[in-house]
């Protein structure tokens, strides 16, 4: 287990982005919850640093709370391959899937006990009694018994879930349950993902936020854009691109300098339609039904698609995304010739954070559309992230992304295993400017009024605030 520093990050623009009525939320809040704590942390567990979600989510918003007193600290637990393996195992089988076909039975329960203890007994030097806790996801679940144990108030919070569930989903309920013991509260990102059994316990939906002050969420003008895609060999920039250049955090100036691994015939040319899904190299999010709705839809002759994911050892707790990048490129290379040329497959380079940031932001915003066409998603944080750029948008009606975004509304939303539906509200989108600039408009006032830190935040915070006030 380590600990991943956090950048103090002032909250002086809440006002210009967030309704009144949020800002004063996490104000009372944060400084009830300060009060509360009176001199004791505020620790979130997890288990990778970058290359997901939720560690997306903690590097941005946490920074806030540090600013405004609380002493909020992040650790990363850490586990072999095969704890992993597991771990991924149980996150398919969340999301109603079999996965590898691999068991869950009592060497799985003692493997993931064992590394469980080993980090346990890293954080029982650091915690104090009283200290508030929250374990994000399977990964660090085990560690709440004994965390209890310590006197802490730990909360947990899933991430993940499916809408109906089945038979493989509660095998992975039946091995995580026994974990719950001693949790003081559970947050689960919407009610049908919930599990049966949970009358007990005390539950809230809060569901997660984008950071619009990030380097992945920040205005880019069009030239830095350019600038930033060309340095980075991602498409071919515009005639007028500027310096690839950015700020970061901390305030220091920085450069893109490294370069994504293409898999493509030619690269993008500049200016043409492009269509862009963004995510991890994994099964749930269906790159290779992307790929084949983009193939199957003729009236997208001349548009280009981009499948983008980050380079797949960067990603720890996911053991599958080499596996699934091969099938991905093995796709690729069945095209016909006429459509590969417009099919790009892109590793973005990940050793440092905020260049990986900014390479999508620029990705992002130089699409025509952006997709999200996963076969199941607790919360679409990339689907989030096009919104409040006001990105035209088609995803899958499933999950959490039903609730970020009504069909017709803020985007289009189709059956993930559809093709011919999905690619036809590609081609949709691409031939109706009014209609994309409408959806845009107004999926950008969706994440404004529902999706962003000073929510997301006043929402945890009133439950830590309420766990500390006692029974």
């Amino acid at each position: 287990m380590f600990e991943v520093p956090l950048e103090t990050r002032l909250r002086d623009g809440f006002a210009d982005i967030a309704s009144a009525a949020d800002v004063e939320r996490y104000e009372r809040f944060v400084g009830a919850v300060g009060d509360r704590l009176d001199g004791r942390r505020l620790w979130h567990v997890n288990s990778t640093a970058e290359g997901g979600g939720v560690a997306e989510v903690l590097r941005s918003v946490l920074g806030y709370l540090k600013h405004d007193g609380l002493d909020v600290r992040w650790l990363v637990m850490e586990g072999d391959a095969g704890f992993f393996d597991i771990t991924k195992r149980i996150h398919n089988r969340l999301h109603g899937e079999l996965g590898d076909g691999g068991a869950l039975g009592e060497l799985e329960a003692e493997h993931y006990a064992r590394v469980t203890e080993a980090n346990l007994e890293v954080i029982r030097d650091l915690v104090a009694p009283g200290d508030v806790v929250v374990v994000h996801d399977p990964q660090p679940l085990g560690m709440i018994p004994g965390l209890a144990a310590l006197d802490t108030v730990p909360i947990w919070t899933c991430h993940v879930g499916i809408d109906v569930p089945n038979d493989l989903c509660r095998s992975a309920w039946t091995f995580l349950g026994p974990y719950l013991q001693g949790v003081r509260a559970t947050t689960f990102t919407r009610k049908a993902y919930v599990w049966e059994g949970l009358d007990d316990l005390r539950v809230e939906l809060i569901p997660p936020c984008i950071d619009a002050f990030s380097l992945k969420n920040l205005a880019l003008d069009v030239p830095t854009r350019e600038g930033i895609l060309g340095a980075a060999r991602v498409v071919t920039p515009a005639a007028d691109a500027g310096q690839p250049v950015y700020v970061r955090g901390d305030g220091s100036d920085a450069r893109v300098e490294r370069t994504a691994r293409l898999v493509e015939d030619a690269p993008v040319p500049a200016g043409a339609p492009l269509i862009v899904q963004v995510s991890r190299w994994d099964a749930l999010k269906d790159p290779i039904g992307v790929l084949e709705g983009f193939a199957g839809e003729q009236r997208l002759a001349d548009a280009h698609l981009m499948l983008a994911g980050p380079a797949p050892s960067s990603v720890a707790d996911d053991p599958e995304a080499l596996e699934v990048l091969d099938h991905v490129e093995q796709a690729w290379e069945r095209l016909h010739v006429d459509i590969r040329r417009r099919v790009h497959l892109a590793n973005l380079p990940t050793d440092d954070v905020d260049e990986n940031a900014v390479i999508v932001n620029a990705l992002q915003r130089r699409a025509d559309v952006v997709v999200q066409k996963s076969l199941a998603e607790g919360f679409g944080l990339t689907v989030t992230e096009a919104m409040w750029k006001r990105r035209p948008l088609v995803a899958s009606r499933v999950g959490g992304i039903q609730d970020q975004i009504v069909d017709g509304e803020h985007g289009l939303l189709v059956d993930p295993r559809n093709l011919g539906e999905f690619g036809h509200a590609l081609s949709t989108v691409l031939a109706d400017p009014s209609t994309a600039e409408r959806l845009a408009d107004a999926a950008h006032e969706r994440v404004r009024s529902h999706y962003l830190a000073p929510h997301y935040l006043a929402n945890y915070l009133e439950l830590i605030d309420d766990l500390l006030r006692g029974p």
